[in-house]
Parts: C-alpha cells; structure tokens; sequence
C-alpha cells in the first residue's frame, strides 16, 4: 500500500469513527439561538459578557493603564530577585505566537465576506473587551503559579482554579477546583496536539504546495509531504527539548518579524489606494450600523465580529495564562497588564490591518459576498491587487505563524500533561516524543473530524475557566492595587525594585 493510500484509509477511518462525537460535541459548545434573523453562538455570548463585566470591574483598566503595560513590557519596572524564566517581552511574544495565526489571515476574510465591512467595527471591539479578562486571568496564572525546584515554572487553569478556590472557600473548594483543574488540563492537551499542532502544520504545508507547482510540484507528493513534516518535528522537538526559555527565545523573534512582515504587505495595499482609506473607514463604520445584504442586519454583523475576535485572541478560554506564568516578577498583575496588550495586538491590530487591505483592495473574490471562497484565498487576492508575487510572502507569513503557534502550543500541551501525569524526566519526554510525531502526522493527514472536536473542546474550556474568573476577581482586584502601589513608590524613589514585601511564591519539587 503506498503512502498516499495507508493516509487516506487512516483519514476515512478516524473520520468515520469521530464525527457523531464531533457533530455531538460541536452541536453542544457551539450551540445558538436565532437573534433578529440570524444565530447567536452562546459561547460567544459568554466571552463577550465576561469581556463586558471585567472591563466595568476593573474600570476599563485596558485603557486607562495601557501605556503603564507598555512600560512594563519595555523593562521599566522589572524586579531584581524576581522567580522565574523569562521577561515580560519574552512571556508576551511566547502567548502572542499561540493566538496569531491563519486565523488572522483566513478567519477575517471570512468575516467580512459575510459580515461585511461593518463585521470589522465589532471585532474591534470585541478585541478591547477581551483585553480585560485577558488582564484577570493572567494575573491569576502569575498568582496561583507553581517556581519547581529546577527554576522552572508551571501555571495555567490547572493552577489557579483549584489553588484559588481553596484560597477564597477553604475545603469547600478543594474538590471543585480539582475537578475543574483536571478537565482543563485534558482540554488543553487535547487542543494543543490536535489544533495547535496538526492544524497548524497541515495548513502550512498546503500553502507551501500551492506556491511550489502545486501536487505535481516538487513538495506534492507523499514524500515531500514526509520530508516537510519531518523536518517542522525536528525543528520543535529540538526547541521543546530547551523549555520555555529556548520557546521564548525563539518567539521573540519570530513574532516580531511574521506580524512585521504581515502588516508591511498590508500597510503597502493601504498606502498604495491611500485615497480610498477614507472611503473604506466609512464602509466600515456604516456597515457596523447599517449593512445591507447581511442576515440579521446590524445584530448579524455584530455577531460575525465577535465570532471571529473571540476565536482570534483566545481571551477568557485559559490558554495564555500558561506561557504568560512562566515571568520573572513578584508582582502578578504587572504580567495581567502586559497580556492585555495581547488581543490588542491580535485583534485591534493585525485582523483589522487584515479587514482593511480587503475593504480598500475589493477583490472580486471579496465582492461575491457569500463567504464560499477559502478566507486565505480572499486575503491572497487583495494583496495580488498591488503585488502579484505575494502568494510567496503569504507563504513566508504563514510558515512563520504556523510554527510559532506549534511551538507555543508544544509548551501549553507539555504544562497540562505535566499536571495530568507528573513531572518526570521520562513523562516529559514521552509528551515530546508524541508532540513531534504528531507535527509529522500533520503534513500527511487532515484529521479534519479531530481538529473540529479540538475546537470545540477548547471553548468548553472557557466556561470553566470563566466561572473561576468571576468567582476570583476580588484576588485580582488586590494584586492591582499592589502592583500600582509599588508603581507609585518606584516613581517617588521609595524602591529600586529589590526590596519586595510580596510572599514568595511556592516551590515544589
């Protein structure tokens, strides 16, 4: 049997097996309800409203603190002594990797297709609110995380949920917190291999076919697809094998350099049709509040942007927590202001800089407005108004994308294995071992069956993970106050950063 067949047979079969559990679980965590002539996903609902009660908590602390968390980014009050294993610049660009992606490519051409232009106006906004929980529920990650005798550092849901709740409700919480400790890590495990693994690297790889002759080109074949799969797993295992700091030392770059080169390609569409930029802000707010062709009119496009800004930036599903945990400060709420950078930089930057070279491009796959057309091809098309050899930069952008969010992922996955199975030299590589077979597994199957479950099962994770959001925000609301408390003192001279009155975090072996 030759490759292509022994793939295709495995596809059937995992397919075959899955897809009433799929369509099950998919039916359940995505289900909506009819609103002014269109569907309103409740797990949409549900992030947006926490993005609506934590921003009114913490009076809009995305805004009025934003330049302090660009401050903290840049260094300006790091802490001498801090536990830990990277910086603030490090932590973010670590989390960024596993939120930017095709989704900001593909995902908002979709929602301008069918949304309209006015789709943007909501994923905007959507993207702010999402800067609020983002802020709780990373300072709860720094919080509640665990500095292991090596240096090393472990947080995340699996963390904070039960440690929280047993420090707010004693015993009473202990059972809870760990249940839902243990359902998080599960979630996060089975999401990281299948949509922040195989995904990514299946998607990559696609494009990488389309620019090189496609499947009569050198890269179409089975073995070429073995040979792109092997070399992306050998690529993240060595990576992995270095921990956080080598994910982050990587990351560090590479986020830069693909949202770089991302918005460079977009800004050279904008700067190109610069006389049409006015034109194009105006489609966008007037198809906010008033789009024609849209189902559900204004509530259909408000819908669509908020779909699409809530599976971008990942804001209240407990996933960024885990890379942003591993900070060196003895301030946790100084790493809850620096992750709300991270859906500013998702959404309010990168899928609008996306909307908006469609909107002032038009290409005609845009115009058709039926959202039949692939979203990257959309966006590819948009591009090829003004540079025709783009594919390639696509191609660039989105290898970049794809391996970073692997490698963040790789790291997220490793964290929920740890908490599921223990700490041990030999479990840890176990989980490597089966991260990287599946980045080769990647190239050569679609396993589309799975990646929908993995979807699914990720967003589950936001209901958990929200409750316990809500439930400790009062601990968050302290760790504020504390950290704008030394703020204050470094700016009047009263502290360099060394003498901290902050408990130390717990160590364990």
């Amino acid at each position: 049997m030759s490759l292509d067949a022994f793939t295709r047979s495995v596809d059937t079969a995992v397919s075959s097996f899955f897809e009433p559990i799929a369509a099950w679980l998919g039916e359940v965590v995505f289900y909506s309800v009819p609103v002014g002539g269109t569907d309103l996903p409740l797990i949409v609902a549900w992030l947006v409203i926490a993005g609506l009660v934590f921003t009114g908590w913490f009076g809009f602390v995305q805004i009025r603190k934003f330049r302090l968390a660009v401050d903290v980014v840049r260094g300006k009050y790091d802490e001498k002594g801090s536990a830990g294993e990277v910086n603030h610049f490090q932590a973010l660009t670590a989390a960024v990797s596993g939120t930017v992606g095709l989704g900001n490519i593909a995902g908002v051409a979709v929602a301008v297709s069918i949304g309209g232009a006015g789709a943007t106006f909501w994923m905007i906004l959507c993207g702010l609110l999402g800067m609020a929980t983002k802020f709780v529920e990373v300072t709860l990650g720094v919080k509640y995380r665990e500095v292991h005798a090596d240096g090393s550092v472990s947080g995340g849901p699996m963390h904070y949920l039960p440690k929280g709740l047993v420090d707010r409700f004693g015993s009473r919480g202990k059972t809870l917190g760990k249940v839902l400790a243990t359902l998080a890590s599960a979630m996060v495990l089975f999401f990281g291999l299948f949509g922040g693994n195989l995904f990514q690297v299946n998607q990559s790889y696609a494009q990488l076919v389309s620019v090189t002759g496609g499947e009569s080109g050198v890269l179409g074949s089975s073995a070429g697809a073995l040979f792109f799969g092997v070399l992306v797993a050998a690529l993240v295992g060595i990576v992995l094998l270095g921990g956080i700091r080598s994910i982050a030392s990587v990351t560090s770059k590479l986020v830069p350099a693909m949202a770089g080169i991302y918005i460079v390609a977009c800004l050279t569409v904008i700067l190109v049709n610069v006389t049409a930029l006015p034109s194009a802000v105006g489609t966008i707010i007037e198809g906010a509040f008033n789009p024609e062709g849209v189902a559900g009119g204004v509530l259909g496009a408000l819908i669509i942007g908020f779909k699409r800004a809530a599976f971008s930036n990942e804001a209240g599903l407990g996933s960024a927590p885990i890379a942003h945990s591993a900070v060196k400060t003895k301030h946790p709420a100084s790493e809850g202001l620096v992750a709300l950078l991270e859906p500013f930089i998702d959404t309010v930057v990168i899928c609008t800089m996306t909307a908006l070279t469609i909107v002032i491009a038009s290409p005609d796959s845009w115009k058709v407005g039926n959202g039949d057309a692939q979203g990257v091809t959309i966006t590819s098309d948009a591009f090829a108004t003004v540079m025709p050899w783009f594919p390639y930069i696509l191609t660039v952008a989105v290898l970049l994308f794809a391996i970073s969010t692997v490698l963040t992922w790789g790291y997220y996955g490793l964290k929920a294995w740890s908490y599921l199975f223990g700490r041990s030299r030999a479990s840890e590589l176990t989980y490597k071992v089966v991260y990287t077979l599946f980045a080769v597994a990647g190239s050569l199957l679609t396993l589309q069956t799975l990646i929908d479950m993995a979807d699914a099962v990720l967003f589950m994770l936001a209901v958990i993970n929200i409750i316990g959001l809500y439930l400790l925000a009062p601990v968050v609301k302290r760790e504020l106050n504390s950290f704008l408390e030394y703020v204050r003192a470094r700016k009047a001279g009263e502290t360099d950063g060394a003498d901290e009155d902050q408990e130390p975090v717990k160590t364990t072996v």
